[in-house]
């Protein structure tokens, strides 16, 4: 069967379920946006370029790190993209504290009668080794634990450890395995360590970039190595082979430089100073070519655009579909937005950003603001017959969400289905293949529906102050997520989110 006619159905089944039934004589005809909300969906779960998009993004572009060659290429990429649809669009730069680039790391593990050579990655924000390489003894670090620390005791003084973790299955994984590394490598660093290797997570000995805890402030070599080649050394290790790891990290590293997001803009009639920003980041780590993460969101932002302008469709407040640099490396260029348009923050009415993958989307993180629930949930009466959906509302750190949360503006991510995210995340396997096209479009319906509805609703929530910030870190575990994500020390500084009071706007990152 082609797989082009599942989806017309689908699309007419959706289009269907978007108006409300047929009218009796005591029913009120659909409204013009309801109708104008049919209209939107039933396009974007129709044929569309978007695959075409996101397969360009990915096979012609390739992975696209923050500060690359690639990443300036991805920026003209979807300029032309947005032009091409009839979109106004236009870049904005934003400060970079440090530029972190990998051009090639190898790995030798040696011993009495032992020599082998497993394929490693430097870790995001790893120190460089001389050209020759530096080496230095390999212990056995177990999981990383204190308990693990305090058995090596001085052994670890200028060696590298290595660390055992778990195979990677789901997203539930991915924030524990965040959330470990910074307290191994507080541990790591406190007991003089030479750097810390990690077992690869990812199966099938997929090599993956995992950023260094502690970011542009980390002074050792960091990496991880295939997950077979870790076991090697590790069942050697404890059989009490004494053994040593000479890594050669070839790494270009800088000081602060600027990058650029990208904006496209929708102009609101009645309401054109009031803004709903959608975002997706357009930066990846350059292992795989960035379909996950975070290409798949980027291609159906732009097609969203797209179809609005082809639609003629005009929502009453403007609508920002931001394509975020900098996201990898610690959201700098959602950061540098907020920062940019701090003045107009009272007037953002929602920021929602979609970077969990090509998993169905289930619903939506609404970051602590019980009052966003109802408005998700009317929004998203268009795409009922996609869901069901369901709204948590808990905060979450990690994407491009956050600075607009830290700046009390009402906050959403997509809630989704892990589907191939985990395993495949940061990794040489996150490829188009990764992505269904039947999942993406039903997405693009679902966010299409959200943006619509805000964008067209009355209903509009008030910025947060600085104290109801703060109210929300004291109630929730949202301190320990920014301390995991190494960003709790420029809020606590008033250099990030809302400033402390008496201080002007927060000033870029040095």
């Amino acid at each position: 069967m082609s797989p082009a006619r599942p989806l017309v159905r689908l699309a007419a089944l959706s289009l269907a379920l978007a108006l409300p039934a047929p009218s009796s004589a005591q029913e009120a005809p659909p409204s013009a946006r309801e109708r104008d909300a049919a209209l939107l969906v039933g396009s974007l779960l129709g044929g569309t370029p978007m695959l075409d998009d996101l397969r360009s993004l990915v096979d012609e572009v390739g992975g696209r790190a923050t500060g690359s060659e690639a990443n300036s290429r991805s920026v003209e990429w979807a300029l032309a993209r947005f032009r091409a649809a009839g979109v106004t669009a236009r870049t904005e730069a934003f400060p970079m504290p440090a530029l972190w680039l990998e051009r090639g790391a190898t790995a030798s593990v040696q011993g009495p009668g032992v020599r082998f050579a497993p394929r490693v990655a430097a870790m995001p924000f790893s120190t460089a080794t001389p050209k020759a390489g530096l080496t230095a003894p390999l212990v056995d670090a177990g999981r990383g634990t204190g308990a693990d620390l305090q058995r090596l005791g001085a052994k670890a003084k200028g060696a590298f450890l290595l660390v055992e973790t778990d195979e990677l299955k789901d997203v539930d994984g991915l924030f524990r395995e965040y959330d470990e590394a910074t307290a191994i490598e507080s541990r790591a660093f406190a007991a003089g360590v030479a750097g810390v290797v990690y077992m690869g997570s990812r199966p099938g000995n997929q090599l993956y970039r995992h950023s260094v805890s502690v970011g542009p402030r980390n002074t050792r070599p960091m990496m991880v190595m295939e997950r077979d080649g870790a076991k090697r050394a590790l069942r050697l290790l404890r059989a009490g082979k004494a053994l040593s790891l000479t890594a050669a990290l070839d790494l270009k590293t800088g000081g602060p430089y600027e990058s650029r997001n990208v904006i496209g803009e929708l102009r609101g009639t009645t309401h054109p100073d009031e803004v709903v920003v959608l975002g997706a980041h357009l930066d990846s780590w350059d292992l795989g070519g960035g379909a996950l993460d975070n290409g798949a969101n980027v291609a159906m932002l732009l097609d969203l655009a797209r179809q609005m302008q082809r639609l003629g469709l005009k929502p009453a407040r403007t609508l920002r579909f931001a394509l975020w640099n900098g996201e990898e490396q610690g959201m700098y260029g959602s950061a540098g937005y907020t920062r940019s348009h701090a003045a107009e923050l009272n007037q953002h009415t929602m920021a929602l950003s979609v970077d969990i993958g090509c998993g169905r989307i289930t619903g939506f993180y609404t970051n602590g603001r019980p009052a966003l629930v109802p408005l998700v949930d009317a929004a998203l009466k268009p795409v009922a017959g996609l869901g069901p959906f369901t709204q948590v509302d808990v905060p979450v750190v990690g994407t491009d969400n956050f600075d607009f949360m830290m700046h009390g503006v009402a906050n959403l991510i997509a809630n989704q289905e892990p589907a191939t995210y985990g395993p495949n995340y940061h990794a040489r396997s996150d490829e188009f293949e990764q992505c269904d096209a039947r999942t993406l479009r039903a997405n693009a319906a679902v966010v299409g529906a959200l943006a619509w509805g805000f964008a067209t609703m009355e209903e509009k929530l008030p910025r947060q102050s600085r104290a109801e910030v703060e109210a929300l870190i004291r109630d929730t575990d949202l301190g320990s997520q920014m301390k995991s994500f190494n960003v709790w020390e420029e809020w606590a500084a008033g250099t990030r989110g809302h400033p402390l009071e008496g201080k002007p706007t927060t000033p870029a990152p040095r």
